[in-house]
């Protein structure tokens, strides 16, 4: 083979591997990394010119013997090893369920020259499914509330003319008030379906940090509060701008952080963490992205109720006292325009939101 065709031939495996769903890690005959690619950094939540030269047992956790002791099996057998279905500790203190492979990688001469380490997150594609039902949720409630709202609108239009003109007919002030409130009534249910729709026109989109748009929402909830509010910040200044409707993005964030707010109103030590992230390869849906915008919203308050997270996002849910139930359709309705999806976790002591915005260009559902 020519040099030329070797190094071509390198190139495609590379940009093959860096593309993979699945971590790959390379470790040499000393259990010393030598090449991780980007879905490993992502799941390890670390950059690979950090870990490089690093020892297996710094990066890697294995709960039947620890690391080094599985790579060795391999090497010694010759053969590749599965283990399935293991818990694996990250550094975010969350753990992650996995298949790991160790391959040796065996010379001419039959000797090892290193250990290729392949890992499949299995909780991801249940993550995935989970997603994908999440999206089919939301436009299937998104034509319903349409065709309602069609129905809707067009009665109440003429229940609040002929109010209206009844008004006009009657000479006795106390049963214009009776008028004036069918009217008020109409206007208030026309404002509610306007608001299940969302805008109605196509977004404005800019180039912007998103922490300005964070910072814009904590300092509104913290004015709201008049400082009864804790909410701390971890944010991740590499993150570059998205572009996006900022409008849209700041009443998605507004309505899920007012939700946490409402949460903790009652909690000793209540606090909201407001943490961004950085994903490379990550899917949301059933489309992979090469870069996602993570914004996590986290609160210490009593947590969901289980019987409602599922269905949390349909208009008219709430787990809240007098919420009506729309922020969160709304919420996600309008980070499903920009190609983004939100994701809800909670627990007693701890509820997480999470907002995955593709950095992609267009990144806007028009």
């Amino acid at each position: 083979m020519k040099a030329s065709d070797e190094t071509l031939l390198q190139s495609r495996l590379q940009r093959i591997v860096d593309n993979l769903s699945s971590a790959v890690l390379l470790f040499d005959t000393d259990y010393r990394l030598q090449y991780m690619n980007p879905a490993a950094e992502m799941l390890f939540a670390v950059s690979a010119r950090h870990m490089l030269g690093q020892y297996v047992g710094e990066l890697l956790f294995c709960p039947a013997g620890g690391a080094e002791n599985n790579l060795a099996r391999a090497v010694n057998s010759g053969q590749a090893i599965t283990e399935r279905q293991l818990t694996l500790p990250l550094p975010d203190r969350t753990t992650a369920t996995v298949d790991c492979t160790m391959i040796p990688l065996m010379q001419e001469s039959h000797l090892p020259s290193g250990v290729l380490v392949e890992i499949q997150q299995i909780d991801r594609h249940v993550r995935i499914s989970r997603e994908e039902h999440l999206l089919s949720q939301q436009e299937a409630a998104r034509d319903l509330i349409r065709g309602l709202a069609h129905e809707i609108k067009n009665p109440l239009g003429g229940l609040r003319g002929a109010a209206q003109l009844l008004e006009k007919e009657l000479g006795d002030a106390a049963l214009k008030e009776y008028t004036q409130i069918i009217i008020d009534e109409a206007d208030r249910l026309q404002s509610l379906v306007n608001r299940m729709l969302g805008p109605n026109k196509l977004p404005d989109l800019i180039s912007v940090n998103v922490h300005t748009l964070l910072e814009r929402v904590r300092n509104l909830v913290l004015a709201e509060s008049v400082g009864q509010v804790k909410i701390v910040r971890d944010y991740d200044p590499s993150i570059p701008e998205v572009h996006v409707d900022s409008d849209r993005i700041i009443q998605a964030l507004l309505n899920i952080v007012r939700n946490a707010a409402r949460a903790i109103a009652k909690v000793e030590d209540g606090c909201i963490e407001l943490k961004t992230r950085i994903l490379r390869q990550f899917t949301i849906g059933n489309i992979r992205h090469r870069l996602v915008v993570q914004i996590s919203i986290v609160d210490n308050g009593p947590g969901i109720p289980e019987e409602i997270i599922e269905k949390l996002f349909y208009p008219m849910v709430t787990a809240s006292e007098g919420g009506m139930g729309l922020g969160l359709s709304i919420a996600q309705s309008l980070i499903n325009q920009h190609g983004g999806l939100i994701e809800c976790s909670s627990k007693p002591g701890e509820t997480r939101f999470q907002v995955l915005l593709p950095l992609e260009r267009p990144n806007v559902e028009k």
